[in-house]
């Protein structure tokens, strides 16, 4: 099974477009279920951290200005993702910040992205939120750390992709190979059962 670098993000506002930056990521590496590496780090962009974000995060002006810079950060941190598949909680959200950072410390995303939220719309139709921490609650996962703070989020959302791919091992006798997984999170959730039997008939035949 491929590792997957599962990342998350804290920054200061919504969109890159509407002048946001990242201030602090995380990425962890899963493998078979389980965490091997993790990496962190908060980051200088140069801007100020609007005081909303400071209460949402913990993360201060105070603690940026003495962050590595932003680009310096990026680059460490596509080092270590290398050319890995990526997955995320709210993808859409993470991987712009992933190229727009990355754009601006002059490096390419070549990243193929999962997301968490999608797969368990498919994976746990049922479920009554499907943000992360309640997704943790519903499952029974443990909560690693403060909400808001990109390694606890990041740890919770390996958590919950491991959660996902024991399921379809389990259910379906599938390995959730990251093209399974970014095939999946396309698939409408009415299709989703006939689909996931579609693709362990192969399986159990091979």
């Amino acid at each position: 099974m491929t590792r997957l670098a599962v990342i998350d993000f804290e920054t200061t506002g919504i969109s890159p477009e509407q002048g946001a930056r990242a201030t602090e990521v995380a990425i962890v590496l899963l493998e078979q279920g389980q965490v091997v590496d993790r990496f962190q780090s908060l980051m200088n962009a140069g801007v100020r951290i609007p005081s909303f974000i400071t209460q949402l995060t913990g993360i201060s002006n105070a603690m940026v200005a003495e962050a590595p810079p932003a680009e310096q950060v990026m680059r460490e941190a596509s080092r270590f993702v290398g050319t890995l598949p990526m997955v995320a909680h709210n993808a859409a959200f993470d991987r712009k910040f992933w190229v727009a950072e990355l754009a601006r410390a002059g490096l390419d995303a070549p990243q193929a992205y999962a997301c968490t939220v999608l797969l368990s719309r498919r994976l746990f139709p049922h479920a009554p939120s499907h943000k992360l921490g309640s997704l943790i609650d519903h499952l029974g996962l443990p909560r690693a750390g403060r909400a808001h703070r990109a390694l606890a989020d990041a740890e919770m959302a390996a958590s919950l992709l491991a959660r996902m791919q024991d399921e379809l091992r389990r259910q379906w006798q599938l390995d959730a190979s990251p093209a399974l997984l970014m095939a999946l999170q396309r698939c409408s959730k009415a299709a989703v059962p006939g689909w996931l039997k579609q693709q362990a008939r192969p399986a159990a035949l091979a």
